[in-house]
């Protein structure tokens, strides 16, 4: 199934759709009080667990489940995580390898990748669009909790940069490119829903002023609230945004899937508070089938076939936030996120706890 933008939606009307309805919980950040208050004993232990198991002592998150390579999302996720356990000499190590490895000379941008062992261990110096959200959100908070001002005029600089190179019209819709290069076709451009971070861009919005923020927010919700797929109606990994009208459609490049990045979408969606938005109560509804056997990893869009194998833990945590959210009964199954220190069997999971706490705690739910 393919669904378009309806006739006639302009940037304009999809910044109304989002300010009537959705934007005064967007733009309801958190106070700074509340967003620097002195951690929980559980979520300086969940940290702890994370850092002490994927943190190399050179400051690099470690991708277990994958070759045992790094991404800049990694180390922006690692970099939040940090800088709300008020663990600033893990900070200083994550950030110091950050900028040394990844930094691209020609921009404040960071390269997504490094491969250990590699004879070029960075060898793409195209950059992935979410790292670059949570790196220069964590350096904003970092320079507001320890009171260091290299740290906000860095993350100034890369917020900025972020508006100058990946901000782009493609069709009726404002999009976020996921990285400065490769996802412009002659004909279409490639998103990916999973990396509109709204609460990092939120912050952004708030730290660095710019009508943009609130284009891109806007058309992001629209490209998510029309861009789903299946008996659930669930957003995509990747998603093809015609460039002459913004018909959206599944792109051949990636499987069909709502599956490892398009489950942040309902993480994201919690975080701000947009719980009503179908892609965060359709992913409710899909993680709480009766059907299912077991909390599914995945689902092809096009058959509805599930993962037959059950969720990691950290996905679970996604479940019960999105959930809860909804104003759902939680299943017994499903911790809250932040209770519990979860098990953490690779990288992914154990990130996807901590951004999940992140979003409870914010929002207030534990």
């Amino acid at each position: 199934m393919t669904l378009v933008a309806p006739p006639g939606v302009s940037r304009r009307h999809a910044l109304l759709g989002l300010s009537a309805a959705a934007l005064p919980a967007f733009a309801a950040a958190p106070a700074a009080a509340a967003r620097l208050r002195p951690p929980t004993d559980i979520q300086r232990a969940e940290w702890a667990a994370f850092r002490d198991r994927f943190m190399a002592p050179e400051g690099r998150i470690v991708d277990t489940g994958n070759q045992n390579i790094s991404h800049s999302e990694g180390q922006g996720w690692a970099l939040m995580s940090a800088v709300r356990a008020d663990d600033r000499e893990s900070f200083d190590r994550l950030l110091a390898w950050t900028v040394t490895t990844l930094r691209r000379p020609q921009d404040e941008l960071f390269s997504w990748r490094f491969r250990p062992g590699a004879a070029t261990p960075v060898d793409d110096p195209n950059n992935a669009t979410d790292g670059d959200l949570f790196m220069a959100w964590a350096l904003l908070e970092a320079g507001q909790r320890w009171g260091n001002r290299d740290h906000t005029a860095q993350g100034t600089a890369l917020a900025r940069d972020i508006l100058r190179l990946l901000v782009r019209r493609a069709g009726t819709y404002w999009v976020l490119l996921p990285g400065a290069r490769g996802f412009e076709r002659a004909d279409h451009t490639i998103v990916n829903p999973s990396y509109y971070a709204f609460p990092a861009i939120r912050a952004l919005a708030q730290a660095v002023p710019d009508p943009a923020w609130l284009r891109v927010a806007a058309d992001g919700v629209a490209l998510m609230r029309n861009g789903r797929f299946g008996r659930w109606g669930l957003p995509p990994d990747w998603l093809a945004v015609r460039r002459v009208d913004g018909l959206l459609s599944l792109p051949g490049d990636w499987a069909p899937r709502f599956s490892y990045d398009a489950l942040r979408v309902p993480l994201y969606m919690a975080w701000v508070g947009l719980a009503q938005e179908p892609s965060l109560t359709g992913s409710a509804d899909f993680w709480n089938d009766p059907r299912h056997r077991h909390l599914p990893a995945w689902v092809d869009l096009t058959t509805n076939i599930i993962s037959p194998y059950a969720a990691s833990p950290g996905i679970g945590g996604v479940a019960a936030l999105a959930t809860a959210r909804r104003g759902q009964p939680r299943p017994a199954r499903l911790a809250m996120p932040g209770t519990v220190v979860p098990p953490m069997p690779d990288y992914y999971s154990g990130a996807l706890s901590l951004l999940s706490t992140l979003a409870a705690r914010d929002s207030d739910l534990i």
